[in-house]
């Protein structure tokens, strides 16, 4: 009887423990289950940047196609937060433009970025940032568990919506001042002037989910993804009258709460003008949309004329310097309100703005009628001063009741980085003048390649008469003005024109070449230019170089050698704008050139980044 207990007692514990066994395995089978179960991977668009996505840590899938330069990537390496991270995939070669998963890690901002040149991606230089970020292959590190869906920082929707805005025809006669801008106009309604209904927007900027945090951090840093350099440059002639510059006043205010200021965002400063302009606080006096708001209801008026290009001048002169608080790698921005028309010209004084890198807005109100039209210096004035004749950089309000309705456009556009025309880059703000070799060793074939690469060089610039102008010159023993700076103001035509350049043939006199581009192109340079001479040879030349080199440095003028075959390597350093190994470049034939085009544009940007901008 003890034996068959003992028995059943074995046979007990051989079940639990066979059970126990069984369960352990399950649970481990579930666990490699639950690790094997796939994980969802959200998927962006080539334009999304890092900065507006809030997780720390994240792996995401890029779609092709973004080695496209339109989606910007600054840095190297290591990206500021204001770069598409799938164009910085492809610049750190962790993706090619096909596309893919990626692995994204959020660091500390840097004190700056350097641009570079890098799996058919041209990356920018930034002077600093307050994120970056690093991107590496898809692969999960232990322990950290990736979001399935991304949280996005809240977009500002009313500056985000659409940018359509329709002028209404003028029909309204009013009584313009004419010859005496001294008077005070009336208003053709004879209504009071009182703020109009809902020029005092409720923006609505902060989402209410971020209300109760307000509280913890008063004053905001700015938005970045508007980070420009801002000059409102406000009417104060007699003419507009002190209800009118009242509702100017509403208006600047408004814009200052819409911007969202601050340092890591837009700054703005206001100068405003009657017969000569003064500043009232630039770029470093307040650095937040309260405390400018603040200011702005303090300024009273000055009177006098509407001299608007005399405070365009004054803004491109004095406004948009470092003691000025600006930042050199931001855009600068000037909006100019003009009560009807300016008493000056504008035309010169906006030009050499434009030259300047300054983005020229004009906002008229209520202006000329037929019969006022003989008063207007400059007939067209708008079109004379802004970046682009667009329709971009203009508004024209019939009344200054409608002046609130630009409000919102206007925000939009300004912080719209990549349409600011006029802003500076390495790509938009050089005279170029290519000195090409023509003589007998070249020959005709390769002389074709020769303007090949020219041209390849030449598509990768912003061509037009207020960007990047393109002029070329060929010799042999003499020389041949092929096409000047003033020429050709498009790349299409530009293209066209080194297309049609037709071969020489004859010696090699590179030194009296140079001396001939200082004279016949680079003496014809706009003042605000960057000046860059490319010159490409195939041979020792019968004269001596280092004179017009020497001459063509101490002009200003960034020389690059390109020297092909039997160039001479001395030769071309002695040409080459110091340091020697950034600016002269040797091709063994005719038929690598093309591989120098990327350096040559990586360097040229390198160099102007490391420069003040303006």
């Amino acid at each position: 009887m003890g034996t068959v207990v003992l028995t059943m007692k074995a046979s007990v514990i051989e079940m639990f423990l066979v059970l126990l066994v069984t369960g352990i395995h399950s649970n481990k089978e579930m666990t490699k289950k639950i690790k094997r179960l796939k994980f969802n991977v959200p998927q962006i668009n080539c334009d999304v940047k890092a900065g507006k996505i809030i997780n720390p840590e994240f792996i995401v899938k890029c779609p092709a196609g973004c080695q496209d330069p339109k989606y910007h990537v600054y840095g190297t390496d290591v990206y500021a937060s204001y770069s598409s991270v799938c164009g910085a995939a492809v610049h750190s070669g962790v993706l090619d433009n096909s596309g893919g998963k990626i692995l994204v890690r959020k660091v500390a901002g840097q004190s700056g970025y350097k641009g570079s040149y890098s799996n058919g991606v041209q990356s920018l230089s930034l002077p600093r940032w307050r994120e970056s970020f690093i991107v590496s292959e898809s692969k999960p590190q232990k322990g950290v568990t990736y979001p399935s869906a991304l949280t996005y920082s809240s977009s500002k929707s009313p500056a985000a919506k659409a940018d359509l805005w329709s002028t209404p025809t003028y029909t309204s006669s009013q009584n313009r001042p004419g010859a005496n801008p001294g008077v005070q106009r009336q208003d053709s309604s004879g209504a009071a002037f009182q703020k109009p209904v809902g020029a005092d927007v409720s923006l609505g900027f902060v989402p209410k989910e971020e209300l109760s945090t307000q509280s913890l951090e008063p004053v905001s840093l700015g938005d970045p993804n508007c980070k420009v350099d801002l000059s409102f440059l406000i009417d104060g002639s007699s003419s507009i009258g002190k209800r009118r510059f009242r509702i100017q006043k509403q208006f600047l205010a408004d814009i200052a709460q819409a911007l969202d200021i601050g340092p890591a965002g837009p700054l703005m400063g206001v100068v405003q003008y009657g017969d000569n302009p003064a500043t009232h606080f630039n770029l470093r006096t307040h650095t937040n949309s309260r405390d400018l708001k603040t200011a702005i209801e303090k300024i009273t008026q000055r009177g006098g004329l509407a001299n608007a290009g005399r405070a365009i001048s004054f803004v491109t002169k004095n406004f948009f310097s470092k003691a000025n608080g600006n930042r050199g790698g931001s855009p600068n921005v000037a909006v100019v309100l003009v009560d009807g028309w300016p008493t000056d010209k504008v035309e010169e004084a906006s030009r050499l703005a434009r030259e300047s890198g300054i983005n020229i807005f004009f906002i008229t109100i209520e202006g000329a009628v037929e019969n006022e039209k003989q008063y207007v210096l400059e007939p067209n004035f708008v079109n004379k001063a802004v970046c682009r004749t667009n329709g971009f950089y203009s508004f024209h309000v019939q009344s200054w009741f409608g002046l609130h309705k630009t409000l919102q456009p206007l925000v939009k556009r300004v912080c719209d980085t990549e349409r600011l025309a006029c802003s500076k880059t390495c790509l938009n703000s050089a005279d170029i003048g290519f000195v090409i070799d023509g003589s007998s060793s070249v020959g005709t074939g390769n002389f074709r390649t020769v303007l090949q690469f020219v041209a390849n060089l030449s598509r990768e610039f912003e061509i037009s008469d207020t960007d990047t102008r393109v002029g070329a010159v060929q010799y042999t023993y003499e020389q041949r003005l092929e096409f000047g700076f003033d020429k050709y103001s498009s790349k299409a035509d530009v293209l066209n024109a080194i297309k049609r350049v037709g071969y020489w043939s004859g010696g090699t006199s590179t030194g009296a070449a140079i001396s001939y581009a200082l004279e016949q192109l680079f003496q014809k340079s706009k003042p605000n230019k960057r000046k860059l001479m490319i010159l490409i040879t195939d041979g020792r030349s019968y004269d001596d170089v280092r004179i017009p080199a020497l001459a063509a440095h101490l002009k200003g003028v960034i020389t690059y050698a390109v020297g092909v075959a039997w160039a001479a390597q001395e030769e071309l350093e002695v040409i080459a704008t110091h340091p020697a190994r950034d600016h002269s470049f040797f091709a063994d034939d005719f038929d690598n050139l093309y591989q120098y085009v990327p350096r040559i544009i990586r360097n040229i940007c390198t160099e102007f980044n490391s420069q003040p901008r303006n």
